[in-house]
């Protein structure tokens, strides 16, 4: 089984890193995996994205056109890529920058207060860490745990103060995606 996944937000909000602590997780988890970070002109600004696909097998394609998931931390990413989204898919948003709703109604949108949670962890710079933890709470494709030995791996250097504040946030953002999928889970019971 294959499950892709388009982490997407403005240059310099860390979707790039995201995509990447995400994908060296699931390898260092034993799984398949693909990452296509896009580099251009929207690192100076526009909308940054990446693409990860895990599998339990060698992974076919690493081109996505239409994902299994998407984390959104702007509102250019909820324009560009809920049109894209596959039919059930879930689009996973900073609702503290997207403030619409969803078009679609055949995909499941979470709403995430991302920079709140980033901001209660110490910084703003901690929203995508935020967004993965909520993400892998909602579509588990891999432990916390492993996130936290990537952290541990990838972190630059240059940012080894944010190692700590980050594994908050990233269980931050779980707790808050778990949190939701319980009242989603009771809701429907």
């Amino acid at each position: 089984m294959e499950t892709s996944i388009i982490i997407s937000g403005f240059g310099g909000q860390g979707a790039l890193f995201a995509g990447q602590l995400l994908a060296y997780a699931a390898m260092e988890s034993g799984k398949e995996v693909t990452w296509i970070p896009s580099y251009g002109p929207e690192m100076r600004g526009g909308t940054a994205h990446c693409t990860v696909v895990i599998g339990d097998e060698p992974v076919g394609s690493p081109l996505v056109r239409n994902s299994d998931c998407v984390v959104a931390m702007n509102l250019p990413s909820v324009d560009k890529y809920e049109p894209l989204l596959k039919a059930e898919g879930r689009l996973i948003y900073d609702s503290t920058l997207v403030r619409r709703d969803l078009r679609r109604t055949d995909i499941t949108g979470v709403a995430i207060p991302a920079h709140d949670i980033a901001t209660r962890c110490g910084s703003q710079r901690l929203v995508n860490v935020a967004m993965l933890g909520a993400l892998l709470t909602l579509c588990p494709l891999v432990d916390l745990a492993a996130v936290e030995q990537a952290l541990h791996a990838h972190l630059p250097v240059r940012h080894a103060a944010l190692l700590r504040p980050n594994i908050v946030a990233l269980h931050a953002g779980a707790a808050y995606g778990k949190t939701l999928a319980e009242a989603q889970t009771m809701a429907r019971g």
